[in-house]
């Protein structure tokens, strides 16, 4: 009996050491689903963010990788577009340099037009919102700084809705007609 005994004891043993592993493979297979819940948690995060950072609107998650990719396009192109006018913009006179930099580029439905300065440009806005209201587009978002330097962003699109384009070039000439207009008034009041 006590052969049989000693045996039940290892059998036992054997079966808690079982129970052991069994309960251990249960506590990583728990981890594992929290740490999967927690990264999918992350990933909805960041795309969120992504989304936010992109103004995209899909609600699905390849939808806003695709919006990412195109909005990186865009300021690839916004770059070649600023290294061209800063290219052109070395030939010309140094007051010519202290001017703002503009950029009007055609959206699906729209225009973006950025304007920099590195100087402050008191009364430009109003300038730029003139033209604006004379070439009939619509702001629908814009952000402006004027703390030391000015910048300008704004999103337009037509008044109208004849399916005509906006013309980038005629709307970059005109604001850049109107920066002519916005300096020789400043310079008529400096002296």
């Amino acid at each position: 009996g006590n052969k049989r005994e000693r045996e039940r004891e290892r059998e036992r043993g054997r079966e808690r050491s079982r129970e052991r592993e069994r309960g251990e493979i249960v506590k990583k297979q728990q981890l594992n689903m929290v740490s999967r819940e927690h990264k999918k948690a992350t990933l909805h995060e960041k795309l969120q963010l992504l989304r936010s950072i992109t103004n995209s609107h899909a609600n699905n998650d390849s939808s806003i990788i695709r919006d990412a990719s195109k909005y990186i396009q865009e300021l690839k192109h916004k770059v070649q577009i600023l290294n061209q006018d800063i290219a052109s913009g070395q030939s010309t006179s140094s007051y010519q340099n202290s001017w703002p930099m503009v950029t009007v580029e055609a959206l699906e439905k729209g225009i973006q037009v950025n304007l920099y300065s590195e100087r402050s440009c008191p009364g430009l806005l109003v300038f730029v919102w003139k033209v604006f209201e004379e070439l009939g587009l619509n702001v629908l978002e814009a952000r402006v700084s004027c703390t030391g330097s000015f910048q300008l962003e704004a999103l337009g699109v037509e008044r109208q809705e004849n399916g005509e384009t906006i013309d980038v070039q005629m709307v970059k000439q005109a604001i850049l007609h109107a920066i002519e207009n916005w300096s020789q008034n400043n310079d008529h009041q400096d002296s």
